[in-house]
């Protein structure tokens, strides 16, 4: 019996290796490379995750580590702060209420939140979704950044948490620019909590993480994380970075920043979420409506924006997605505009456009892991 068993899996084994084109090969031995590399560079993450889907079959590669301090190596199943990639699963919640009748993309802040109604009243919801609301961010706000330095681990609710822009003027007329910012999110959040009469996390859970299976995706008020987790540093200081994974409340991103969630599970969220099992498609052909934006950080390839969702145009193809940074941790989710093919980009330090050598080595990184995808 053990001889038939390894038999069985020894062929699997082949059948899955020989499934993949020489080009995929190529591409993929290209991308553990440049893992290695990106984890030995100055100021690199200590560790970084691959996760690629091809229909049924899936691949991980790894490079680094999990934790600096105990060595453990990384795997999909680990938590993680998933950042922007947040404002993903906030689409996802609001447009899956488009496509049931209860809300509408052209619902306005005056219809459905009116306590903001006199500076921002004419905002919609397709607008929020899209990042053309021209809202102001809170997040730059000095009473914002304030607050956050006094209490990073606990977060007031989040209607607090725009007080300080709340008697703001639009910076744009909506509709006119694109222009990302986080108070987008929370509007979204608040809109979904005003027509359904439930908490934001609740109709997350029913409409997102129930129907798609994802048991381990989160919307934590603190700044703690399920065990196991990835572990995310700052990298300013290289010989001794500091360990930041539970330094910030989610309550502080909410809506827009807040899910915690593992590669396994991004991987099916972004699959569905793409693939529409979420909605159906006159509301996925208005989401994939894009327009000039770059998601923050910058994605692979060309950016454009849709609702809640980017486009990223690569050298093998197109794929769409989100990405996301915080303390600690940066992101890539993105998918086949069917939805069968997949790439979950993870790694353990916030990275971003800075002058430096990283930033351009992980988006380098990202591109050829979308190749590795679709190549495959």
């Amino acid at each position: 019996m053990r001889r038939s068993l390894a038999l069985v899996l020894a062929l699997a084994l082949t059948a899955s290796v020989a499934a993949i084109s020489p080009a995929g090969a190529d591409e993929t031995s290209k991308l553990q490379s440049q893992l290695d590399a990106l984890v030995a560079a100055k100021g690199g993450p200590p560790g970084a995750i691959v996760v690629i889907q091809r229909g049924d079959g899936q691949q991980v590669l790894t490079a680094g580590v999990a934790d600096l301090a105990t060595a453990a190596p990384l795997d999909p199943d680990q938590h993680l702060h998933v950042a922007s990639v947040s404002k993903a699963f906030s689409g996802a919640v609001a447009l899956s209420l488009v496509d049931q009748g209860v809300l509408s993309l052209d619902d306005t802040i005056a219809q459905r939140l009116p306590q903001y109604a006199e500076l921002w009243g004419k905002v919609t919801l397709r607008q929020l979704l899209g990042h053309t609301s021209g809202v102001p961010k809170f997040i730059t706000s000095p009473v914002t950044q304030e607050r956050i330095a006094a209490s990073p681990g606990l977060a007031p609710p989040p209607t607090t948490v725009l007080e300080p822009v709340q008697d703001d003027p639009l910076e744009f007329r909506p509709g006119t620019k694109y222009r990302y910012t986080n108070t987008d999110n929370f509007l979204v959040g608040l809109m979904v909590e005003a027509v359904t009469g439930r908490t934001y996390a609740d109709v997350l859970a029913t409409q997102v993480t129930d129907e798609l299976g994802l048991t381990q995706t989160t919307l934590p008020a603190g700044p703690e994380l399920p065990m196991p987790f990835v572990h995310g540093y700052d990298m300013r200081k290289p010989k001794t970075p500091d360990d930041v994974s539970e330094l910030l409340a989610g309550g502080w991103a909410w809506a827009a920043g807040g899910v915690v969630s593992t590669p396994a599970d991004l991987t099916r969220f972004v699959r569905g979420y793409v693939g529409g099992k979420l909605f159906g498609p006159e509301v996925t052909a208005a989401q994939r409506k894009v327009r000039r934006g770059v998601s923050e950080p910058p994605g692979p390839g060309k950016n454009a924006a849709g609702l809640a969702l980017f486009r990223y145009t690569t050298r093998c193809g197109v794929v769409y997605g989100h990405t996301g940074n915080t303390f600690g941790y940066t992101q890539l989710v993105a998918a086949t505009p069917d939805g069968t093919r997949s790439v979950i980009v993870s790694v353990s330090t916030q990275l971003a456009p800075d002058g430096s050598d990283v930033f351009p080595a992980l988006r380098t990184t990202e591109e050829t892991a979308v190749c590795a995808a679709l190549t495959g």
